[in-house]
């Protein structure tokens, strides 16, 4: 089977995840992307770009794997003349703007354009025969946001093609390849508890809250080192600067790593993984953590609770912001019990080794029986 993948923010977990497509599945996958910058301008832009690089080639796809960053349908009508009719359309969702919570400091929010972009999540999932969405959380939050979103406008507000678009709708989790981080050799640990962040510095992922339960742990004269990986930008919360100076030789590591093999250095030296993110649709550096060995502290709330055993929920997950403290205190004056347990376990479902065969069966369901989806 031929299948075209068109990404049009082609960085960071949206790369990893099409390169490990192509990499794992047994169906010949042709990516054609665009550089993952300028989001919103991919999101107007984009189906324009890859609408021409598409044209330019001799290549018939069976299927096209779209994400969610591309307008599904203006790069259908660009390339209707040079399309198969029995090419099916599959859209992977990332992540979506109808419920992603904008920053507050957002010109678009201030100036009511945000509606555009989650408009083009919509259209793009009814132009699809196919939605597929990384985690149940997402899935959900998605299609119980269609009706309000669709109520704002003033006539035809089409309310029926959500049931149109919920037929059709299916969870696929992220792929990853995540075996080898379970299988590094485990460096000998003594001593201070190592914290970790890898998130992006952006308020979604709530740095004030994680910082502040370091503060107070400092304050409380409790031992911990932490290792703060991430992007620095012009606009990054000042949280992370205080936290910089405040923490001092607390910090192991502050920024960004230059390689994959300094990433998994760091990572390996980590022992407890505190989340207080306020979005995640599936928590990809999350899962990453837990598998190299990162005891997870996570909030009961969006994906998070998907990657925690059902019976272990009371050990990892918290409710509230003290509670997340309570367990994070209880776990670094406790690390020796806990430093060497693996949770590889939790997460390795989503390991390409699992997935893959999971992949192709679904996109193949699509191309050789479509009446059934």
């Amino acid at each position: 089977m031929q299948i075209l993948l068109l990404e049009p923010f082609y960085t960071g977990s949206h790369k990893l995840w099409a390169d490990g497509f192509q990499q794992s599945s047994k169906h010949d996958v042709h990516i054609l992307s665009l550089e993952g910058r300028h989001w919103k301008w991919r999101m107007h832009g984009g189906a324009v770009r890859l609408a021409n690089l598409f044209t330019s080639k001799k290549y018939q796809p069976d299927l096209i794997l779209a994400t969610d960053m591309l307008d599904l349908n203006v790069f259908l009508g660009l390339t209707r003349n040079h399309l198969s009719p029995k090419c099916r359309l599959a859209l992977y969702c990332h992540e979506n703007q109808l419920t992603y919570p904008w920053s507050p400091t957002d010109k678009d929010t201030r100036l009511k354009r945000d509606n555009h972009y989650a408009f083009i999540n919509y259209s793009s999932a009814l132009a699809a025969n196919l939605v597929l969405f990384n985690s149940h959380y997402h899935k959900n939050s998605f299609l119980s946001a269609l009706p309000q979103f669709l109520k704002q406008f003033p006539d035809h507000q089409e309310l029926h093609t959500i049931d149109q678009i919920t037929r059709k709708s299916k969870v696929l989790p992220l792929g990853m390849h995540l075996k080898h981080l379970s299988e590094m050799p485990k460096l000998k640990k003594e001593g201070s508890a190592v914290l970790f962040w890898n998130h992006r510095w952006e308020y979604d992922k709530n740095p004030d809250t994680f910082f502040h339960h370091l503060f107070r742990l400092q304050d409380e004269a409790i031992d911990f080192k932490v290792i703060i990986l991430g992007k620095a930008y012009a606009k990054q919360p000042p949280v992370f600067d205080l936290a910089r100076e405040k923490l001092g030789n607390k910090v192991l590591h502050f920024g960004f790593a230059e390689s994959k093999q300094a990433y998994e250095s760091l990572i390996c030296q980590a022992d407890i993984l505190p989340v207080c993110s306020i979005q995640d649709f599936f928590g990809g550096s999350i899962v990453e953590a837990i598998a190299a060995g990162c005891y997870p502290i996570l909030p009961e709330r969006l994906a998070y609770p998907e990657h925690i055993p059902y019976d272990l929920h009371k050990n990892h997950l918290y409710q509230t912001d003290e509670q997340c403290y309570q367990i994070l205190k209880n776990v670094i004056l406790n690390i020796e019990k806990i430093r060497y347990k693996s949770c590889y376990h939790f997460v390795s479902r989503y390991d390409w080794s699992n997935l893959a065969a999971i992949y192709d069966h679904t996109l193949e369901e699509l191309v050789y029986s479509p009446t059934n989806l």
